[in-house]
């Protein structure tokens, strides 16, 4: 397939992915695309679709738009997407000679490389889910809303999705709890948000 040539051969800084796509349909593409690579993906739907959205964030999508969209709602997502990719790529980091990593429990995630170990053992993170979990490991024990979660991550408030980051804290969950269902570091605070501490020991 053409796009996933181009991803193999070239740099991508962002991928804008529909689910009707010839040769192989966009989910097929974005499994693909997260086998290797950290790139922001958007992701198009229609309207109707909801289960394609949803499916599309689990798969890794940063973000989704639903059709019919707005031309200037498309370039204001991208641009907030590239605004995070810029925090993320290691390079444009200023350096931080207090705090290299985050520990907490198991989980160890390296400021400099990006990178969450789990039990020693590196966890690849899209740069959405990385965001969030560094957001939340800076203060353990933190109460975070949706909408504060949505604000620093994505940069923007006018935009809030509720279910984006319900799928990407799911996400998260598969890849730092023992078990995803009765998780032991991110847990939900009903009515309130998420918070993430240290699993209590036995």
């Amino acid at each position: 397939m053409e796009a996933q040539q181009k991803i193999r051969e070239q740099s991508v800084d962002l991928a804008i992915l529909d689910i009707m796509m010839p040769g192989m349909d966009g989910l097929q593409l974005l499994k693909s695309i997260r086998g290797s690579h950290h790139f922001p993906v958007l992701f198009l739907s229609a309207k109707s679709q909801d289960h394609d959205k949803i499916l599309g964030l689990e798969l890794g999508a940063d973000d989704y738009i639903a059709k019919p969209f707005n031309p200037l709602e498309v370039v204001a997502r991208v641009n907030a997407l590239l605004r995070r990719v810029h925090h993320f790529d290691v390079s444009a980091l200023p350096p931080e000679p207090e705090v290299k990593q985050l520990v907490l429990g198991a989980l160890t995630l390296d400021l400099k490389e990006c990178v969450l170990y789990v039990s020693g053992e590196p966890v690849m993170l899209t740069s959405t889910e990385y965001k969030i979990l560094k957001l939340m490991m800076e203060e353990p024990g933190r109460v975070f809303t949706r909408k504060r979660i949505y604000e620093a991550v994505w940069e923007d408030f006018y935009m809030y999705e509720d279910n984006s980051i319900m799928v990407h804290i799911s996400n998260i969950r598969e890849k730092i709890e023992r078990d995803s269902k009765k998780p032991e570091y991110l847990k939900t605070i009903r009515g309130l948000g998420y918070k993430i501490n240290a699993p209590a020991e036995n």
